[in-house]
């Protein structure tokens, strides 16, 4: 048994692991439960194991799937592209659908954190029909993070700007000591350290450390400054808005939380946005999975 399957044991039993093979590549997927299909996406730099408090709940009236994002966990993971294309959220969503059509499901709940808030926005933008209800937390979209950020919030969001830099730059720099950069990203980005089970931590440790992966969230953010912010103002100078139940939850102790008017961001991009901050930093699959659940539940099950 892998690594990967034992944490899969220990953290999320009753989920039967179903490698997809899209256009691209191999997405890693774990599936549990029965009824209405929910996708979860996880965040930086972490794998679907982020929401092993949270999914199990879930499995007595949705199927659930979670998935690992390209540049993560056991999918396929592409380098340096012309562009950043290869991160752009535009093209991470589309992946998404395509694993959620190949596992049968056209139309979709959809929940997701950090990073995968970021693509599960910009399926909810480019695939209107495939998305019921949306969940995402503690992020608000590129462009406003970019176009409204402050001193402060770079101070505290400092790797927004650094893992951006030219390719191998913070390759480069990252390799000197991987474990110890991301354990602060992982750990310091809220009032106190998130208590993670030693399995998940473990894993998002060393994968994340592997010099693929490092390339690959360097990318991620290089396409975040670069062709998703166009992207998103693309779509505000279309007007596009998302239309579906939107619920956007936050970290009160988090960067996001501290720094961005999160409602007022949000009811630019949502039709039908709630809202519920939480108290938590920013990891708040792993910080606050009782009142995410508490909310979210009869959220996703409303019609």
């Amino acid at each position: 048994m892998t690594p990967f399957e034992r944490a899969d044991a220990a953290l999320l039993p009753g989920f039967r692991r179903v490698p997809v093979q899209t256009a691209e590549g191999q997405i890693m997927a774990l599936v549990g439960g029965g009824g209405p299909p929910v996708l979860m996406l996880h965040g930086d730099p972490q794998t679907h194991l982020c929401w092993h408090l949270i999914a199990p709940w879930l499995t007595d009236r949705f199927t659930v799937v979670l998935t690992d994002l390209r540049g993560r966990g056991e999918s396929h993971m592409p380098g340096v592209t012309s562009g950043h294309a290869a991160y752009s959220k535009r093209r991470m969503a589309a992946e998404q659908h395509q694993v959620m059509v190949a596992l049968g499901f056209e139309r979709y709940r959809l929940v997701a954190h950090d990073r995968g808030a970021r693509v599960a926005t910009r399926l909810a933008l480019d695939h209107p029909e495939a998305v019921e209800r949306l969940c995402v937390m503690d992020i608000v979209p590129a462009l406003d993070l970019y176009d409204r950020v402050t001193a402060e919030a770079a101070q505290d969001y400092f790797y927004f700007f650094f893992l951006t830099q030219p390719h191998p730059r913070p390759e480069h720099w990252i390799a000197g000591d991987a474990d110890g950069f991301l354990r602060d990203l992982l750990c310091g980005l809220g009032s106190e350290a998130p208590h993670y089970a030693d399995e998940a931590l473990a894993l998002y440790l060393e994968m994340a450390a592997r010099p693929d992966s490092v390339t690959a969230m360097c990318e991620c953010f290089r396409a975040g400054i670069a062709c998703d912010t166009t992207d998103d103002r693309e779509s505000r100078d279309r007007g596009d808005r998302i239309d579906c139940p939107t619920l956007v939850i936050w970290g009160e102790n988090g960067v996001i939380g501290r720094h961005y008017d999160i409602p007022g961001i949000w009811r630019q991009w949502a039709s039908k946005p709630e809202f519920l901050p939480v108290p938590s930093g920013h990891f708040v699959p792993e910080e606050a999975p009782d009142a995410v659940l508490d909310r979210l539940r009869p959220f996703l099950l409303a019609a």
